[in-house]
């Protein structure tokens, strides 16, 4: 059978073993000016010249430059207060084929064979959701084509196109995504990959560096605990892109565009050296609202309309609990502060068309969503209690509790989020 492009470029030049295809992808900082694009473009060559022994080609994965996109929203809004999600996709989708196409200029200048590809000339196919679409298929032999005449392929992220030929776009995280599903068809096909994503963080940290001086940045860090402090606030990476990444093997490697510090790898499993900490990181999801809904009938069938309701409205809920007490359930659960309104509304509506009587909605509370993760949960005991005592010990409130088998989340006083954390970091020594 003859072998591929992508089979080939994946052996050293004795044939021995495989050279890892590196799929790069570059945030909207990393390409905000064209200072900065070509800073990318030396990153990039210098990462060809240094490479193993018959590592000469690499995909390269790009979002807008900046606050391109917030712009490109703004002047949508500007010329129509609603504007079609579809024509929406196709003003977004411009953004991010700006960087490439620049970003491949650059190369070229730096005496790198480069060729720039949108979505649609990439062939990376996606659901019909206008703004928030998956990606379903990306078809490879386009990318070995390239690679016949180009050392890199400079890829749009964060857009795809329908079977129907619509451009559209992949929602928050989106250039993550894009290039983790790229690396993760090339993994389905055979090849080792690894997926380098570059931002203007220079790794995972234990938490966030910005509030917790001294927090400390991880080595290594498992799919398992990315998923849950993306999922719990924590924006290094988006959990979708590490979804992907855990379910096809990719390996991840987070790190700066602007240094030469070593980054994050993201993993199945630890390295066998290194010892695993029971807490791996914290993190807090802010911006909550807590309700309380008060005597509502107990047989189910209410709270069942209730949830349906607010699903229908649009609305994501939270950390849910309920008690009962005569007959009677409360109902306690979080949503985002912007959908307090609607959470309102919605239940005024249900109770009313269920006849309900007598029930009671607390005014949402402003709280904030702290979790501390970490794999060696499932080995130790007295985790719990170490996050409850740390927070009493200095008279933080804790509002509501939810557990995994790697996660301890308490809800707290939005105000006393940052304290939170703190105390946690300094319980479970995550600080250097």
């Amino acid at each position: 059978m003859k072998e591929t492009v992508m089979t080939v470029m994946m052996k050293r030049q004795n044939g021995s073993a495989a050279v890892p295809l590196i799929v790069q992808k570059y945030g909207g900082s990393s390409v905000a000016t064209p200072e900065k694009i070509k800073h990318v473009a030396a990153r990039v060559k210098k990462r060809l010249d240094t490479g193993a022994p018959g590592f000469n080609k690499m995909v390269v994965v790009v979002s807008a430059m900046g606050k391109t996109t917030d712009g490109l929203i703004a002047l949508a809004k500007e010329v129509s207060p609603e504007p079609p999600a579809r024509e929406l996709d196709m003003l977004l989708a411009t953004g991010e084929q700006v960087s490439a196409a620049l970003l491949a200029m650059a190369l070229r200048d730096l005496g790198v064979t480069a060729v720039s590809r949108n979505a649609f000339q990439m062939g990376i196919e996606t659901t019909r959701e206008h703004g928030n679409a998956r990606i379903q298929d990306i078809d490879l032999s386009l990318l070995q084509r390239d690679f016949q005449s180009s050392s890199v392929v400079v890829i749009t992220g964060f857009q795809g196109v329908t079977p129907d030929g619509d451009l559209t776009t992949l929602g928050r995280g989106g250039s993550d995504t894009s290039a983790v599903a790229i690396a993760a068809k090339a993994v389905s096909a055979g090849a080792e990959t690894l997926c380098e994503i570059y931002s203007d963080v220079p790794g995972v940290f234990t938490c966030d560096p910005n509030k917790v001086p001294g927090a400390r940045k991880l080595d290594h860090i498992t799919y398992e605990e990315m998923l849950e402090l993306a999922s719990l606030g924590a924006k290094v990476l988006h959990m979708r892109s590490v979804e992907l990444a855990r379910k096809y093997g990719v390996i991840l490697y987070c790190a700066s565009t602007f240094s030469e510090e070593r980054g994050t790898y993201v993993v199945k499993e630890l390295p066998e050296w290194l010892e695993g900490s029971v807490v791996t990181g914290v993190t807090v999801a802010r911006g909550q609202m807590k309700f309380v809904v008060k005597r509502i009938p107990g047989d189910g069938d209410v709270l069942t309309a209730i949830f349906q309701a607010l699903a229908l409205a649009g609305v994501n809920i939270d950390m849910i609990a309920t008690t009962s007490d005569d007959d009677l359930s409360f109902l306690t659960f979080t949503v985002l502060d912007g959908d307090a309104e609607t959470v309102l509304e919605t239940i005024r509506a249900c109770m009313e068309e269920n006849g309900v009587k007598n029930w009671a909605v607390e005014p949402g509370v402003p709280v904030a969503k702290v979790s501390a993760v970490g794999d060696g949960m499932n080995a130790a005991t007295g985790v719990a209690g170490r996050v409850f005592s740390a927070l009493r010990r200095h008279s933080i409130e804790i509002r509501g509790i939810s557990t995994s088998d790697i996660n301890i989340s308490v809800l707290v006083d939005g105000a006393k989020a940052d304290e939170a954390v703190s105390l946690l970091a300094e319980e479970f020594e995550l600080r250097r």
